[in-house]
């Protein structure tokens, strides 16, 4: 049977405390950098050579989906009645409002030196020791909403902007298509600077500190907003339902992209699944 994934400002005291003390649990155990070490490896751009298929590519909804449905499931091993909740961040919109509270993730980063002194996750709090990053820093940072040039989040009118968009992705399957739902809701922009970036990458530049890079997991609040992406990809399902995935075959030979991107039915690393065999998770999960 299904169960169902959760707004994290509706968690009850006791949901909220057992979510929380399941993610303390995997990181002593060291599980949990293993995810951050994997995401680090995975995070490619376009401008390196090889396979790219956690950003800028057609695979970055399905391979995220599955990244955070590995974490949900190794939570649930921890505690059963855990699943992964998500930040709604077109309404959950100030740097105290859910989830940044003292019993869920905890506050903004200090002025000195971005480092989060409040909630479960502080370094000071002896449970959170960043040990795998592309810095030497061992506390968890933030820099909420960019003070010194501020920044806002994503409105629900520009997410509603890429839902609103039926095809999955077009040529090149890159970060400069101008359409297709996948780089509307990934956010690369034309242009520079904080403008370029729109919803998933506008959250994770609003968040700052640890969420800048391929490090990204180390803040726990990658899992709640990569949450809500994958309930945006199951909304524009069902309001596109005879659209799909795409490419749904691989570029030939003298195309620029040929064995860059994962098509359809072929596999996504580092697993052994399909984009096509991660479209429907209605017998794993379901959303409330």
């Amino acid at each position: 049977m299904a169960y169902v994934r959760k707004d994290v400002s509706t968690l009850t005291r006791t949901e909220r405390r057992r979510f929380v003390n399941a993610l303390l649990e995997l990181k002593r155990r060291g599980e949990y950098d293993e995810f951050v070490r994997l995401h680090i490896d995975y995070y490619t751009s376009d401008g390196e050579a090889g396979l790219r298929t956690a950003h800028m590519a057609p695979s970055f909804l399905p391979w995220h989906r599955r990244f955070v449905l590995d974490l949900e499931r190794a939570l649930r091993r921890v505690d059963s009645s855990v699943t992964m909740p998500y930040w709604n961040w077109t309404r959950d919109r100030t740097t105290t409002s859910v989830p940044w509270t003292n019993d869920l993730l905890g506050g903004n980063g200090r002025r000195s030196d971005r480092q989060v002194m409040t909630g479960p996750f502080a370094y000071s709090a002896g449970h959170w020791t960043i040990k795998e990053g592309i810095t030497d820093g061992r506390f968890l940072t933030r820099d909420l909403g960019r003070p010194a040039s501020p920044l806002e989040l994503p409105t629900r009118s520009q997410l509603q902007w890429a839902l609103d968009d039926p095809v999955y992705d077009v040529r090149p399957w890159d970060s400069t298509v101008p359409r297709g739902f996948r780089n509307k809701l990934e956010g690369w922009g034309s242009g520079s600077g904080s403008a370029s970036l729109r919803n998933h990458n506008r959250v994770h530049r609003w968040v700052g500190g640890v969420m800048l890079g391929g490090a990204s997991v180390n803040d726990p609040v990658f899992w709640l907003h990569h949450t809500f992406l994958d309930l945006q990809w199951y909304r524009w399902q069902r309001a596109h339902s005879s659209h799909r995935y795409l490419p749904a075959e691989p570029p030939g030979l003298g195309d620029p992209q040929h064995e860059r991107i994962v098509a359809r039915h072929q596999k996504l690393p580092p697993w052994d699944v399909t984009p096509d065999g991660l479209e429907d998770m209605s017998r794993i999960y379901r959303y409330a």
